[in-house]
């Protein structure tokens, strides 16, 4: 059986930083989802390249009822987390294609 990919491994495997954004600092920041199924490899990478911040967001995902899900999101500055996303969409179409 494999292993599901946690939010503690991604904290265990990024550097922590002392100054964790607060709730009332969250206003300019947003949130990449990671699509389940993403390869944990991926999401490493997008972890350490973009230097975002792994965190857990429930979801409403609709596939035949609507169930309540924990995600990982990936949080960072605007820019950033559109790069990381085209980033994400690049790997995950290579990943698709071989």
């Amino acid at each position: 059986m494999t292993r599901k990919l946690t939010l503690e491994d991604l904290e265990r495997s990024k550097t922590k930083k002392e100054n964790k954004p607060e709730e009332q600092d969250l206003t300019d920041l947003y949130d990449l989802i990671i699509p389940p199924g993403t390869p944990s490899y991926i999401i490493y990478d997008l972890v350490e390249e973009f230097d975002l911040e792994p965190v857990e967001r429930k979801i409403n995902v609709q596939i035949v009822d609507t169930d309540e899900r924990e995600l990982i999101a990936l949080r960072g500055k605007l820019e950033v987390v559109q790069a990381a996303e085209k980033f994400l969409h690049e790997e995950l179409q290579a990943w698709i294609e071989s």
